[in-house]
């Protein structure tokens, strides 16, 4: 089993299952659990999404496909976007620890479709705020934020120690 971990196919392979784990419960958090994603939470998301097509090449590459021969490429490509994936999620969690501000427009999203003032008073009145300075939850100490910053560099890590091992098998 050491043996294992030391092939960068497994390396990038594990990247790829941490990142489509990492996104999946963004999802389930959201669609299941009924939290409501904060503007920077959504921001986090779009590493995830520009990755996406990079894993699918990825897969089809360590199944012996064309993209094969691109690997290294692509896992480099995937460290670096999960580099700005971790930055994301840095800064995401020190607006919350209140080290820094955040955007200032970043109080969730306000939908009010009202005909009269007074249905926008009674809106407005129902309408959750989602802050981006404020951690719905927190798991052994740190936001979803925080954590997405962990796995971030987590994959990160694995994809470019991937890529150097690609490129040192030739």
């Amino acid at each position: 089993m050491p043996g294992l971990m030391s092939r960068p196919e497994s390396r990038l392979l594990l990247a790829i299952f941490l990142a489509i784990g990492s996104i999946s419960g963004a999802w389930f958090s959201e669609l299941v659990l009924n939290y409501v994603p904060c503007k920077l939470c959504l921001w986090q998301r779009w590493p995830y999404y520009l990755a996406m097509p990079g894993m699918v090449l990825a897969l089809i590459g360590l199944r012996g496909g064309a993209a094969g021969r691109f690997l290294p490429a692509i896992a480099l490509f995937l460290g670096m976007i999960f580099l700005v994936s971790a930055g994301l999620g840095l800064y995401h969690a020190g607006v919350e620890w209140k080290l820094w501000l955040g955007p200032a427009d970043c109080g969730g999203r306000v939908t009010v479709n009202a005909l009269s003032l007074e249905d926008f008073h009674k809106a407005l009145g129902r309408a959750k705020v989602v802050l981006c300075n404020e951690a719905p939850m927190r798991i052994l100490g740190l936001s979803f934020a925080g954590w997405n910053a962990v796995v971030s560099l987590l994959v990160a890590a694995l994809s470019f120690s991937a890529a150097r091992g690609f490129v040192q098998r030739g």
